[in-house]
């Protein structure tokens, strides 16, 4: 089985336009006026997946594009309705802390919903600094009794790099004093 790349992706699955003609025919009589926008925004969404963060962009009149930096990222969820399940597909939604009730960005027609999932879970940990544990043991490294920080709790990258920072300002300091 191959393993799963979200940098390879750039288009949705086709089934995710099948899955938009159900919903299209779904409404009946109104189905020229809801299956023209679906169809404009299968043909033109496109995904990027870099180091950095995530974007989408769709639309022909009125383009729109997101780009969110997986530091931005608070939450990730992932729905699928009765229609979705039987097709195998799902949206995973991802929100971020804008203060709004709906997601920021809705990534709709990845086959591999769970292990996107998962990817962008772990890209958001990485980016908060929680994986980085060279920077965040040096960081710990308690050598003065001064230090308000317990060796014990965990810190931010950012955290970390701002104590080693006073650290390196204190001891140039003392240095300067001894002189």
């Amino acid at each position: 089985m191959p393993t799963f790349n979200p940098l390879a992706i750039s288009r949705p699955d086709p089934t995710l336009m099948k899955y938009y003609t159900i919903c299209a025919i779904l409404t009946g009589p109104l189905f020229p006026i809801a299956f023209l926008p679906l169809l404009f925004k299968y043909e033109t969404l496109k995904y990027r997946f870099d180091n950095e963060g995530v974007s989408m962009a769709w639309g022909i009149l009125f383009r729109r594009e997101t780009y969110l930096t997986y530091r931005r990222i608070q939450d990730i969820h992932v729905s699928r309705n009765i229609i979705q399940r039987w097709m195998g597909l799902a949206t995973v939604s991802i929100q971020t802390a804008s203060g709004s009730s709906t997601p920021e960005m809705a990534i709709e027609g990845v086959l591999e919903y769970d292990a996107l999932r998962d990817f962008l879970y772990q890209k958001m940990r990485g980016a908060r600094g929680l994986h980085d544990t060279p920077v965040a043991a040096r960081a710990t490294d308690n050598t003065s009794s001064n230090s308000d920080v317990s060796p014990h709790e965990p810190l931010s990258a950012e955290s970390a790099e701002a104590l080693s920072l006073l650290r390196d300002i204190r001891d140039s300091l003392q240095k300067r004093a001894n002189r």
